[in-house]
């Protein structure tokens, strides 16, 4: 059973399933094992570690607004880098584009995110645009400090929807986002670009869908050969860093892409370890947290419910309502007055990117669901999105397909189908009032 730290100085009791410090994961072991032969390796050859990937980033962007990694040359060549150039100069906007290849691994853990938060940091941390690879090989994503003030998120994000950019190429995408974040309309552009979202007059050729666009660069594939010598540099910066995050606790944060990508590809014990680490971790963040006592104290309650349900957990679907309720207990912590659910239709794929109309198959009434881009993508190409699955009548059946009498998650669609804030309805709620013991039986 979990304890609740209101009631303990000490830090919160992990499951039992959480291995002790002084036992490390042999995935722990090795990992530092990596880590330090290739500091030895640095120590020894200085010169050929000076510069960590994000720091020659940063100085190149600092001579061009545009950074294309080598292996992308073929993609965006010399005289489209200098056209970027020239139209971001023309924005006068703190912009700048950085291409890089992302694969599961390297030094930014294959997360545009990440990797533009590393290259913000080492450009000084002032205000900045970063335009990068999204996470489809022919997609873009940006990110903006301070947040919002450019829309420059949305406006990636809008070109993705564009019916006139499919098959564009990379460099007339980041035109596009360009023009619309100097114009500052990025969340009008995106509104209109997914208007037609799940409407009858969708294509249902999936021209725009998750099928028609594949994740399998071949970029991807060659930097894998090409990058080999420089993962064990990697891991050493990456080591240090996850230290780091888990000494400053005093700064909640929400719950790593990357920790979800690792959780599809679990099996079913791996994913219960990963669950409890969040678990233990939230209660240390909800601590450490010197924000509002009421945030805090819902923090907390959602953290017993996350314990409750990893306690008695009975598979998969229930391993993923932790994680669902690990994520009400950061939006808590966050301050987050209208947080989104992690996604409807699994999700393992980490949290909501939007609430969009979808009629389940069968049905005439229509619902509002909170899903993550790519089965966006999936609905609106009249493709059928993954979905988690649970057993009904000895088979799989999609997880919303339970009876909701045995299933809590069936019930609530993990957050979805719960009325959205400032109402009292959560999951939380409901674990404390004891709906998740009762499908139990």
């Amino acid at each position: 059973m979990f304890t609740d730290p209101r009631h303990h100085s000490a830090r919160p009791t992990a499951p039992h399933r959480v291995r002790p410090a002084a036992r490390r994961p042999p995935r722990t072991v090795a990992a530092l094992a990596a880590a330090s032969a290739a500091l030895v390796w640095c120590a020894a050859a200085p010169g050929a570690a000076a510069e960590s990937p994000g720091q020659k980033i940063a100085e190149a962007l600092h001579k061009s607004p545009v950074y294309v990694d080598p292996s992308l040359a073929s993609a965006v060549g010399t005289a489209e880098q200098k056209k970027l150039a020239d139209r971001i100069r023309g924005t006068h906007l703190p912009l700048r584009v950085v291409l890089v290849p992302l694969v599961e691994g390297d030094s930014w853990g294959g997360d545009p995110k990440q990797l533009a938060e590393v290259v913000h940091d080492r450009m000084g941390n002032g205000p900045a645009i970063i335009i990068t690879l999204g996470e489809s090989h022919d997609d873009i994503a940006a990110r903006e400090w301070p947040n919002d003030v450019h829309q420059a998120e949305r406006a990636a994000a809008a070109v993705f929807h564009q019916d006139d950019m499919d098959h564009a190429g990379t460099a007339r995408r980041i035109e596009r986002a360009i023009d619309i974040i100097k114009a500052g309309d990025g969340e009008a552009e995106y509104e209109k670009a997914t208007a037609d979202l799940n409407s009858p007059g969708t294509p249902a050729d999936g021209k725009k869908g998750a099928g028609a666009r594949s994740s399998g660069s071949p970029l991807t594939r060659i930097l894998a050969l090409v990058a080999g010598p420089l993962l064990l540099i990697a891991a050493a910066g990456l080591l240090l860093r996850r230290r780091s995050r888990l000494r400053d606790l005093s700064t909640p944060f929400a719950l790593p892409r990357s920790v979800f990508a690792a959780a599809r590809r679990a099996d079913e014990s791996e994913l219960r370890d990963r669950a409890a680490e969040e678990v233990v971790r939230l209660g240390e963040e909800a601590r450490a947290s010197r924000g509002e006592p009421a945030s805090i104290g819902r923090a907390l309650d959602a953290y017993t419910a996350a314990g409750t349900v990893l306690d008695r957990s009975r598979g998969i679907p229930d391993l993923a309502g932790v994680f669902a309720l690990i994520a009400e207990g950061r939006a808590a912590l966050a301050h987050d007055q209208d947080p989104l659910p992690l996604c409807f239709f699994h999700p393992l794929h980490g949290p909501a990117a939007r609430r969009i109309p979808w009629r389940p198959l069968g049905h005439r009434e229509q619902l509002r669901v909170a899903a993550c881009e790519t089965c966006i993508r999936a609905v609106r190409a009249r493709r059928a999105p993954e979905v988690l699955t649970d057993h009904a009548d000895g088979r799989p059946v999609p997880y919303f397909e339970a009876p909701a009498a045995t299933s809590l998650w069936a019930a609530t669609g993990y957050g979805s189908l719960l009325a959205p804030a400032p109402t009292d309805d959560s999951l939380t709620a409901r674990v404390q009032r004891g709906d998740f013991t009762r499908t139990l039986g």
